[in-house]
Parts: structure tokens; C-alpha cells; sequence
């Protein structure tokens, strides 16, 4: 008896559910037809029917067995209008926020594909296009994210909810940015004013805004806020360099205790532009000993290195004595 009315579940999961079920059940003659059932169909994945109507236990069910098929069922039916009811409170405002939805006031169709966007100025709620609150000195940016509006050139955004000038002392104009700005040429920023460049002697303006505005002229350097004279010896220059050595001795000569002295060239040697060494070096051929070049005596089977001022023992060939000997 209980196996014949237990409800069976079926692998296509649509519900199907009896308009008459709760209904008293009523004895059916010979004479008249068996009736069918008609069944409703409900909004879900799950299809509940009885394996066999009432004719199969005589038209008459129990109380115990009708409230054991009803009750599972009104669960059921209960559970899945609440899913749905959802499923359709994020899917509708999803649809109106894409602009996917009817087209709201202050709207209008999207340039490439399907939709519809808000108008600048305007921004989505729920389905509709509403006003955005620009404040004064702003202008409307047209993102989805954010405020939805920004500040115009030479104002900042003061407490989220308006534009405030940007104070600029005397003295100063507004940078290109437009969002800080910068002393006038000839005064140099001192915390939030601009102050005036005292130039000493010899010394020339820059655009260096971190330093102190000014710079010495060639010939000079600074020293405690002026322009002082580069001491350049005899036989020396100027190195225009702003880092280092401010003169170099010209070529020919070399530096020593602060002077710069003639080199001493040896014969068969050439004026050698290394700031290091003697200032000279050999010619191709001779080597250096001491403070003179001296020839290479060459020995047989060998030849002059890539320097050209010392030799090595030719290919097949090893050192040996002074000489270069054939290898084993």
C-alpha cells in the first residue's frame, strides 16, 4: 500500500503537480471513464507525479497518505517560488544597470553593439537615467565608477562634494597639469610662497626649481652662496665639468702638485692621452725601459702581441730559454 502511492522522481525534473490534489476522492463506477488527472505545470526542474492514481487502491486514500504526499510538496513548491523570486531580484536591476533593458529617458543607444547608455551628466539607477549632482568649477567625466565628475583646471576637490580654487601665492602660475603650481622666473619656492633669487656676482639664473635657482658663470664656482674664481695653472684649461676636476692639464703636459708640467718624451715614443702613466707610451716595435723605449729584440719564430710593444712565440711554438722552441 505505501509503495503503490509513494511519488516517484523522474530524471527530466519538471514539476507536474494534480489541479484536484487536497480534494476528497470520490468513488468511480464501471460505467464512467476513468478520469485523468490534469496536472499544472510549475516553475522549476522538478517533475513530481503518482505512480498511480486513485483507481489502483480503489479510488480511496488515506488521510496519512494524502498528507504525505501533500506536505513534501507544498516545501517543494514554497522553496522554489522563493528561488525565483531571487534569481529575478538580481537579474532585472543587472539588466537596467547593463542598459540592456528599455531605453530610459536620457538615454541613447550605444555606438557599437546593443544597448543603451545614460546621457553625460546622467548616470544608471535601478532602470532610469538619473542627474548627477555636478558641483560648481566641475564637468562631467562620464564613468560609471566614482563620483561622476571631476574638477575643471586649477581646482581641487575639497570634501568630496565640491571645487575649490587652488591657492597660488604671489609670484606663481599654475602648472600645466593643473592640478599644482610654480614660481615666476627669478624667485624660488620657499614652503607655500615664492621668494626672489639673490644672484650673486658671475652667476646666472636656471630652471632648476629644487636647488637654488642659480648657477656660476664659466671661469667661476660656488663657495658659501658666491662665485669665486677656478685657479687654472699654466698649460692648463678649463673642464666645464659640474662634477670633479674643474681644470686638466692641455696636452703635452701633466699634472703635478697642482701644476701642469711638460711631458718628457723619449725618442721613438708618442704623446699617450691616458690620464694615468707617464704620459707617453712606445712605438710599435720598442718597449719601455725605465724612462726610455728600447727596441724589441724579436726571436725566430716569433711575433709582435696586438700592443705592439712586447712579443709572443707563433702557433705550434712554446717558450723556452728567452726562445720560442716547437712544441712536443
Amino acid at each position: 500500500m505505501t509503495d503503490s502511492t509513494r511519488p516517484t522522481v523522474p530524471q527530466d525534473f519538471s514539476i507536474q503537480v494534480a489541479e484536484n490534489e487536497g480534494m476528497p476522492s470520490r468513488p468511480n463506477s464501471k460505467a464512467s471513464p476513468t478520469p485523468v488527472a490534469r496536472t499544472r505545470r510549475l516553475t522549476g526542474t522538478l517533475t513530481l507525479e503518482l505512480s498511480k492514481a486513485p483507481e489502483a487502491t480503489g479510488g480511496i486514500w488515506s488521510a496519512k497518505e494524502q498528507a504525505a504526499m501533500r506536505h513534501p510538496l507544498a516545501r517543494l513548491i514554497a522553496r522554489t517560488a522563493a528561488i525565483a523570486g531571487v534569481i529575478a531580484s538580481l537579474a532585472f536591476p543587472v539588466l537596467a544597470q547593463d542598459g540592456t533593458g528599455p531605453m530610459s529617458e536620457n538615454a541613447q543607444p550605444r555606438s557599437y553593439g546593443s544597448g543603451w547608455v545614460c546621457d553625460l551628466g546622467y548616470r544608471v539607477e535601478a532602470a532610469d537615467c538619473l542627474a548627477i549632482d555636478i558641483p560648481e568649477n566641475a564637468y562631467a567625466t562620464g564613468r560609471s565608477y566614482g563620483s561622476g565628475w571631476a574638477c575643471r583646471r586649477g581646482y581641487e576637490e575639497a570634501g568630496g562634494t565640491s571645487c575649490a580654487a587652488i591657492p597660488m601665492p604671489e609670484n606663481a602660475f599654475l602648472r600645466s597639469s593643473g592640478y599644482d603650481w610654480q614660481c615666476d622666473r627669478g624667485y624660488r619656492q620657499d614652503r607655500e610662497t615664492c621668494v626672489p633669487i639673490v644672484l650673486p656676482d658671475y652667476a646666472y639664473l636656471t630652471d632648476d626649481t629644487l636647488g637654488s635657482g642659480w648657477t656660476c658663470e664659466r671661469g667661476f664656482t660656488a663657495s658659501s652662496g658666491a662665485c669665486v674664481p677656478i685657479a687654472v695653472p699654466e698649460n692648463g684649461y678649463l673642464t666645464n665639468a659640474d662634477y670633479g676636476d674643474q681644470w686638466a692639464c692641455e696636452r703635452g703636459f701633466f699634472e703635478i702638485d697642482g701644476r701642469c708640467d711638460a711631458v718628457a718624451l723619449p725618442a721613438n715614443a708618442f704623446l699617450d692621452p691616458a690620464s694615468y702613466g707617464p704620459g707617453w707610451r712606445c712605438q710599435r716595435g720598442f718597449e719601455t725601459v725605465d724612462t726610455a723605449c728600447v727596441a724589441i729584440d724579436l726571436p725566430a719564430n716569433a711575433h709582435l702581441d696586438r700592443s705592439g710593444n712586447a712579443w709572443r712565440c707563433d702557433r705550434g711554438f712554446q717558450l723556452a730559454d728567452g726562445e720560442c722552441v716547437l712544441g712536443r
